[in-house]
């Protein structure tokens, strides 16, 4: 079967578990004292060629609530897209963590800002009666499957560090927008403005965990608090921070994702001209949105797969991990024709 979610439903990808087991050999000190730990934190300056911060969370709404509330007063507010994932699929996490920072959902095509609703979401109202916005934050690759060119991420932090705010961005898909663009990752992250990166581990393939990159280091300050206060301090961090090692070594973190891009591409390609099947975004990263009669749906779903409607913008949503098989996508494609063509 597939699924919704099969970056979440696969298995650990085999460099990460590699990692994982050798880290698993002996007694090691706790709380991030370790050497993987260590050596995870220096790899990643290394993958982002400056001196940042790094810190390791369980998950990605502790990691993106975190960071905005490091970042925030309870006072002020944070700019979003308004299909973005901190909007609706986060369970008012940022706002618990930050004390009651209140989200400013701003539209734009493709599931992505611009400098222009930015500015828009800001300029509203600069009364004391309404928070005052503190930070935009990106989703890369968007909850639709687009991404940001580094132009945009740069002409839309430019706007933002000129009226004071600081950048966040929701790396959960990172690596797929990376391979996507074939770019240096500053190019998309420090580089272009922003502040602090949420990159995404366990869509990767690793079992658990997520990295809170901080390029500015000031806005660092007490995070160890924040992440100890939350319950997002692992004891044997080393189970965290170790799985890295492996997907970092030799470019393994970019394959797989090129990989899953891939797969969502060819999934793509078998619809397009599928009558009745209407493609919703473009296909830039690993998910496939895809419009389909109601029949269809629940036609798919009596033949074993698993995917949801009421992610992004609406319609059925395929996503592909590290381990999808071409199979399977040819398989999926041709039982969405099989099931069109009987209704």
């Amino acid at each position: 079967q597939t699924c919704a979610l099969p970056i979440y439903y696969a298995g650990i990808c085999p460099e990460a578990l590699a990692a994982l087991l050798d880290a698993n050999a002996g007694h090691a000190p706790a709380y991030g004292d370790d050497e993987w730990t260590r050596q995870v934190s220096d790899r990643l300056r290394e993958v982002f060629a400056t001196d940042c911060d790094v810190y390791f969370v369980f998950n990605g709404t502790a990691a993106n609530s975190l960071a905005l509330a490091s970042l925030c007063q309870s006072y002020h507010s944070v700019v979003c897209h308004e299909l973005a994932h901190v909007e609706t699929d986060e369970c008012g996490g940022p706002e618990f963590f930050s004390n009651g920072s209140k989200l400013l959902p701003a539209g734009g095509d493709n599931g992505k800002l611009t400098p222009e609703a930015v500015l828009n979401a800001i300029g509203k109202r600069s009364d004391i009666h309404y928070p005052k916005p503190r930070v935009v934050t990106l989703t890369q690759a968007t909850e639709i499957g687009t991404v940001y060119r580094p132009d945009e991420i740069g002409a839309i932090a430019r706007a933002a560090h000129a009226h004071g705010l600081r950048v966040h961005m929701d790396g959960a898909r990172f690596a797929n927008a990376v391979a996507s663009l074939d770019v240096d990752p500053a190019d998309i992250t420090w580089r272009a403005g922003v502040d602090v990166l949420c990159f995404g581990g366990t869509k990767m393939g690793l079992p658990v965990g997520e990295a809170v990159v901080f390029f500015n280091r000031d806005l660092a300050e007490d995070f160890a608090y924040r992440c100890k206060q939350a319950g997002q301090l692992a004891s044997k961090m080393r189970f965290l921070s170790a799985p890295w090692l492996g997907i970092l070594a030799d470019g393994a973190w970019l394959r797989h994702a090129a990989h899953a891009n891939a797969m969502a591409r060819r999934l793509a390609d078998g619809l397009r001209n599928t009558p009745g099947a209407r493609l919703l975004f473009p296909v830039e990263a690993n998910g496939v949105f895809v419009e389909l009669p109601q029949p269809v749906l629940e036609g798919l779903r009596n033949r074993g797969w698993r995917f949801y409607t009421f992610i992004g913008a609406g319609g059925a949503r395929f996503m592909c991990s590290w381990d999808t098989e071409i199979e399977r996508v040819e398989e999926l494609a041709a039982d969405i024709r099989k099931v069109m063509a009987a209704g």
